[in-house]
């Protein structure tokens, strides 16, 4: 089996690489979405202790 026949597939190269690029996308999509939703939870409960610390 050479390099050619492995990227081609059998014919079905399209479909099997749409299916890891999309699905490296989704990853690649979640990874993002948790590092910004975790960074907003944080200056959320910054916020929250701000507001809640008793004043001198």
């Amino acid at each position: 089996m050479n390099l050619e026949q492995f990227f081609s597939m059998g014919g079905y190269a399209f479909y099997v690489w749409t299916a890891y690029g999309v699905a490296a996308a989704v990853l690649l999509l979640n990874l993002f979405l948790t590092y910004r939703r975790n960074a907003e939870v944080r200056k959320s409960i910054e916020r929250l202790f701000k507001l809640e610390r008793p004043r001198p």
